[in-house]
């Protein structure tokens, strides 16, 4: 068991180390000996664990997909909206997951499997926008998978600006913004009324996920 714990704490190490590497310089520019003097691991266990620095790519990747999600709401729009607020939080103090977004939108990023990243995120959003619609949540005109493709594409763009304007220092307030302008078309005023998405919201719902055995958070507030 000893050993095994040491190999999982030994991977999670190097993943860390490639994170801020890869969303320091890139995929292209990474090197693996930048990634082994930063994690301070021998050549051998970084093989062990990831053959290529693609395959080490593409585990910054998978952990980022594997970070906690949100609670369960009653009202699926704001759990949807929680989804996306929690992202952009973890966007700005994470480096994992600054990471992965790097990856997902670097064009130069050839021989990584970038849709990935993507289409599990329409995936999601689609689920989410299917029980809003079960509920009664949605506008009767939505389609749940393209509206689900708009958000994923309008939110990737507005990462890219913030890191570009910012290097995401606004990005709740942009991803606020994008919210505030795209779910009039999407959901029912009755149910706008009750829900938050100010910029503020990231970081509370980040609060309870990270609280063990929290509750779910009120609609408002």
């Amino acid at each position: 068991m000893a050993k095994q714990d040491r190999a999982i704490r030994t991977r999670r190490l190097i993943l860390s180390a490639a994170a801020e590497v890869f969303e320091e310089r890139g995929f292209p520019s990474a090197t693996i000996n930048e990634i082994l003097k930063k994690a301070g691991v021998t050549k051998g266990a970084l093989y062990f664990h990831f053959p290529s620095k693609e395959a080490l790519a593409q585990g910054v990747l998978s952990e980022q997909d594997g970070r906690e999600s949100v609670h369960d709401q009653v009202c699926k729009i704001q759990q949807l909206i929680d989804t996306v607020m929690l992202h952009a939080y973890r966007l700005q103090s994470d480096p994992m997951v600054r990471a992965g977004v790097r990856l997902s939108l670097d064009t130069q990023a050839h021989g990584l499997d970038r849709t990935r990243a993507f289409a599990g995120w329409s995936k999601s959003l689609e689920g989410l926008l299917a029980e809003a619609r079960v509920q009664g949540e949605l506008l009767p005109q939505i389609t749940v998978e393209e509206t689900a493709d708009v958000l994923v594409g309008a939110f990737a763009g507005v990462q890219a600006m913030s890191q570009a304007m910012s290097e995401h220092g606004d990005l709740l307030v942009r991803t606020s913004a994008l919210l505030r302008h795209v779910l009039p078309s999407v959901t029912h005023p009755s149910v706008l009324a009750t829900v938050e998405f100010g910029p503020e919201r990231g970081e509370a719902v980040a609060e309870v996920v990270d609280r063990p055995a929290a509750g779910e958070l009120s609609p408002v507030g």
